[in-house]
């Protein structure tokens, strides 16, 4: 094999370059064409400055030798500010950081295909049947007052704020005064730390000692004149952030007349997120302050991460107009280049602050910079072909304004949703690709653009028929990585896929964990093979509804599944009018609920979902079950009251309570991500 030559775009054969002068006078282009026939990825390079510092030491003409690369150690090659780029202020940490991610990048794409199965089998196989070596359970006898702590809070979910920062399986046995602690050696004892410390904090702030430090302590000075407004009203704020970002948060100090010192517990980023939202409060009230602790906040768990890379970028913006863009309506575009480009987004005062990976960060620099160029007029991204984190979709010119929404709004609904960012492109001195369509770029991580280009083929199919979907067929892929299938529908089978405002199209797509959007008559599941599967059969089990009952015979192969059996004297009651109640606890949970029969023609209540849930908490089966278990306890009762002369509750049934926690779940609370808002549901 050969390598086809670079050529120029005349078409003349492109040498490689001879001398630093050769290099800096040929284009970014054909720079990039050079590094692309060698085999160097150029990805990260945004400016023409990048692409030399790369060639050059490609082709050694920067007198280099061949070393071995230190990924942790930050390089010494100033970059250059760009001067045609909108926002080229960013802190000497963020311009001397380099495209190319060396090492790191190539240890975590080694052997993809090896650590793709390695991760696929182990998602195959059955709770519990896999645990690392040094799993095992530690028992923690505890005091009445020590269980009132841990079921103090709202909803009395303390020990979920324990098992979510800890990542260990956490259990309160409330008549044996027990915690059980299940996990890693790393997960009991973090979990059993933060136990111990919630509990200790009725008796007043926590001492912190030299054995808490266990790589997931952060500890942040905060002045005594803002504790009460960081705290919130009954420490509503602080709660709010470490359900925000999975840490756990104390004050530690008991002279409240000095600085009080704040810990952080939890994960590096989750860390970092709750460090810059409480500096972010502070700031608000004590201008200058961050100024103050600015180095030492940078500084801060550098080279850390898995990767080696984390690091933190600054950007200070030039005035408030500049900012109040960046911001957006209530946070809504900081939110969006956060979540789209995976690292942490903040804005401290005036000063932008970002934290992450260098390839996060790298994102972060270029959309802030696009969003910025939107303001002087159209922006194109060149070589957005070659991008792991762009979608391009064209949009009929009759479908623009639809797809926009007035001001931008129902765009702005679809970035909300999926954490993306998304804006129409234009070449320069041109108008789209011609033919009546416009360019719409999606950036963002795999899953979220595929989410948000879906959404805008079933809006663009409603308003235009055909367009997408005209002779599409059914398609099933064996790829067991992220794919997308295809099943199309008759007319009456949309419409009972779809149900009332899409309610049960969203229901199979919580429940199944694949992405099920409807464009015309044709049902797109986008996910992991796993997850199409599973998708694939709840909407055939769906349809079978229609025509009868469905037989399921074998579940021990499942793992999302839980088998209630009903008496014969509740069905109708938990199932309720025509499957009412069914699909109220559906809505609750987040879970797909329906009578099956199993191989002896024995009918039971089959709660499908992949989250199972918790003993307390909000969603998934085990949330399902219990309100389940709670209908048939009631109807039993009824029966026994009526029975005993006593009247009945039940001679009609009594609208249902909702649960006072949540009016309904969905899994993206459990994450920064909020939960989705339609238009609609085919359409926008």
């Amino acid at each position: 094999y050969v390598a086809p030559l670079a050529t120029f775009p005349d078409g003349s054969a492109m040498s490689p370059p001879q001398s630093m002068q050769d290099l800096e006078a040929l284009s970014a282009g054909d720079i990039r064409r050079l590094l692309t026939r060698e085999g160097v990825s150029c990805r990260g390079c945004i400016e023409k400055g990048d692409f030399v510092r790369l060639a050059a030491k490609t082709f050694r003409l920067d007198g280099s030798q061949p070393e071995e690369e230190k990924p942790n150690e930050p390089e010494q090659d100033e970059r250059s500010p760009s001067c045609g780029s909108i926002r080229s202020d960013w802190s000497e940490e963020a311009l001397r950081a380099k495209a190319n991610d060396a090492k790191a990048q190539k240890e975590a794409k080694r052997s993809p295909d090896r650590n793709r199965r390695r991760r696929d089998d182990s998602r195959d196989l059955s709770p519990g049947s896999y645990k690392p070596r040094d799993w095992s359970v530690d028992s923690m006898k505890i005091s009445a007052d020590d269980a009132a702590a841990l079921t103090f809070g709202a909803g009395g979910r303390t020990v979920e704020r324990i098992q979510r920062v800890s990542e260990a399986e956490v259990e309160l046995l409330d008549k044996e005064l027990i915690l059980e602690v299940r996990g890693t050696e790393l997960q009991r004892r973090r979990a059993k730390k933060y136990a111990n410390i919630i509990m200790k904090q009725r008796m007043g702030p926590n001492m912190i000692t030299e054995d808490f430090e266990d790589g997931d302590l952060t500890i942040l000075c905060v002045p005594p004149d803002v504790v009460g407004y960081v705290q919130g009203q009954g420490g509503m704020v602080l709660r709010s952030i470490e359900e925000e970002w999975g840490t756990l948060m104390v004050f530690i100090d008991t002279d409240l007349s000095k600085a009080q010192r704040l810990a952080l517990f939890g994960s590096i980023r989750g860390r970092r997120g709750s460090e810059l939202k409480v500096l972010s409060a502070i700031e608000t009230k004590m201008g200058g302050y961050f100024a103050s602790v600015r180095d030492s906040v940078i500084s801060r768990d550098k080279y850390k991460d898995p990767t080696g890379t984390w690091g933190t970028d600054t950007m200070t913006f030039r005035d408030e107009g500049e900012i109040s863009y960046a911001l957006g309506k209530q946070g809504g575009t900081r939110k969006k280049l956060e979540r789209s480009s995976g690292a942490i987004v903040q804005y401290v005062g005036m000063v932008a602050v970002v934290s992450g990976t260098k390839s996060e960060r790298c994102r972060v620099r270029e959309y802030m910079k696009w969003l910025f160029q939107q303001l002087e007029g159209p922006v194109y991204v060149a070589g957005w072909e070659d991008r792991e984190d762009c979608t391009v979709v064209d949009i009929p010119s009759d479908c623009i304004g639809y797809i926009t929404g007035n001001r931008r709004a129902t765009l702005g609904l679809m970035e909300e949703e999926w954490g993306t960012l998304m804006f129409f492109m234009s070449e320069e001195g041109g108008r789209g690709r011609g033919g009546g369509t416009e360019r719409l770029a999606i950036f963002g991580p795999q899953r979220p653009r595929r989410g948000s280009e879906l959404k805008v083929m079933s809006g663009i199919e409603t308003k235009s028929p055909g367009f997408f979907t005209r002779g599409l067929r059914e398609k099933q892929s064996e790829r067991r990585a992220f794919d997308t299938d295809r099943m199309i529908f008759r007319d009456d089978e949309l419409s009972y896929a779809l149900g009332k405002d899409g309610a049960t199209r969203k229901k199979l797509e919580l429940a199944s964990g694949a992405i099920l959007q409807y464009v015309g008559h044709v049902a797109f599941i986008a996910g992991t093979l796993k997850e199409r599967r599973r998708c694939r059969e709840f909407v055939n089990w769906l349809l079978q509804q229609r025509r009868g009952s469905v037989t399921i015979t074998d579940l021990t192969r499942r793992e999302d599944v839980t088998e209630v059996k009903i008496p014969d004297s509740c069905k109708g009651w938990v199932t309720g009018n025509r499957g009412s109640e069914l699909r109220r606890m559906e809505q609750e949970t987040g879970t797909f609920m329906f009578m099956a029969l199993d191989s002896r023609g024995d009918e039971r209540l089959l709660i499908f979902s992949t989250y199972a849930g918790t003993k307390t908490g909000l969603g998934g089966r085990r949330h399902a079950e219990r309100l389940v278990n709670e209908m048939i306890d009631e109807k039993l009762r009824s029966d026994m009251d009526r029975r005993g002369g006593r009247r009945s509750r039940s001679d009609s049934r009594r609208p249902r309570r909702r649960s006072s926690r949540s009016p309904s779940w969905s899994p993206r609370a459990r994450s920064r991500s909020r939960d989705r808002g339609d238009r609609g549901d085919r359409g926008m």
